[in-house]
């Protein structure tokens, strides 16, 4: 039912979210932690998901785990705290977005359910995706986002009307800058529909299967804010969005600005935190030091006049003094020596110890 304002009620709606990946690609980070656990902007990436799905009026939330599926289930709980009535299911076995899916699908309580891809931030409007899902009589409806080079990506191409045409693999030449967004609107029917117990892609087989049979498939498109969390560089830079306010959410932990510090930590007078940068809960930045864009774990120390940009320190590690950090990743309890250079998408693994001055990409030491 609308609201007297007219935008759509989803109290009926179940949420699905799907958290059951390993997150290769930002390992180191997720040797020890599920990707949507990882602290971004001071809280797990998934609070600011949920808080999203809450402040949409959805209640009723499952959780398709798998890695490290416990957890999630220490930090949420039932969801009561969060405004929210969660429940797990746990994957033993990969079955894809699709078989993923459809293995919740004795938890869904309404006819309508909105499933969300765990490590995606998006400002997209959830009540009025529901309801030009409605409108157009849909089985599935697809949020779709442009973007700048949609060669990275398989394409959804779409008519006049928003009906899904193709579902087009990467190419050199797509159709369409339009791509899956990682949120979906099924009806309940149609997931039922999805082959149970196996590997089953929504986007090679579901989709695709939708149309050859004639069934109504949506797309949604928008400018909203959306980002992919999947690599170190875009998990930083969606974290430091999220602490400027240029990405939505209900679940950070202080105040909208150029830098979040947590309780417990000390950066001294004359470093200079920037570009929404966070430092965790006892984590230390010392004089002279710089840090721009980036996230400092628990426990984090970046020693006097070191730089950290647009990287990530992980639980306990250490910074040394004069050392450069630039689009780095430093794994928990790592100690990066003193005047050491560590740039360019370099992943320094959890525990290990550089001497000082001992990795370098200029001469001058």
């Amino acid at each position: 039912m609308p609201h007297a304002d007219g935008r759509v009620d989803l109290a009926d709606v179940d949420a699905v979210v799907l958290v059951g990946g390993q997150g290769t690609r930002l390992r180191p980070l997720t040797l020890a932690t599920a990707k949507p656990m990882l602290p971004t902007a001071g809280v797990p990436f998934l609070a600011h998901l949920l808080s999203r799905i809450r402040a949409a009026g959805m209640r009723h939330v499952v959780l398709g785990t798998s890695y490290r599926a416990e957890t999630f289930s220490e930090y949420f709980g039932d969801g009561a705290r969060f405004g929210l009535d969660i429940e797990y299911v746990v994957e033993t076995t990969p079955l894809g977005t699709g078989g993923a899916i459809r293995h919740v699908a004795d938890r869904l309580r309404g006819s309508t359910a909105m499933v969300f891809n765990g490590d995606i931030v998006s400002g997209v409007d959830l009540p009025e995706l529901l309801a030009a899902h409605r409108r157009a009589a849909a089985e599935v409806t697809l949020h779709l986002v442009r973007v700048a080079d949609p060669t990275r990506f398989g394409s959804v191409p779409t008519d006049s009307q928003g009906r899904v045409l193709d579902f087009v693999e990467k190419s050199d030449d797509p159709p369409t800058d339009q791509i899956n967004a990682g949120c979906y609107v099924f009806e309940r029917r149609t997931v039922e529909a999805i082959p149970p117990g196996r590997v089953v892609s929504v986007e090679r087989e579901t989709f695709p299967g939708l149309l050859a049979g004639g069934a109504a498939v949506h797309g949604y498109v928008d400018s909203s804010y959306w980002l992919d969390l999947g690599t170190p560089a875009a998990f930083v830079r969606g974290s430091a969005d999220l602490v400027q306010g240029l990405a939505p959410s209900d679940a950070l932990p202080g105040p909208v600005g150029v830098a979040l510090t947590l309780p417990g930590s000390v950066v001294d007078a004359e470093a200079v935190l920037e570009g929404g940068s966070t430092v965790g809960a006892g984590a230390t930045v010392a004089e002279r030091a710089r840090v721009e864009g980036s996230v400092l774990f628990d426990g984090a120390t970046v020693a006097a006049g070191a730089e950290v940009v647009r990287s990530v320190i992980g639980v306990g590690a250490h910074v040394g003094e004069g050392a450069v950090v630039s689009d780095a990743v430093i794994g928990d309890g790592a100690r990066v020596g003193a005047r050491c250079e560590l740039v360019g998408g370099i992943r320094v693994w959890p525990g290990v110890r550089l001497p000082d001055g001992a990795v370098r990409f200029s001469a001058d030491i």
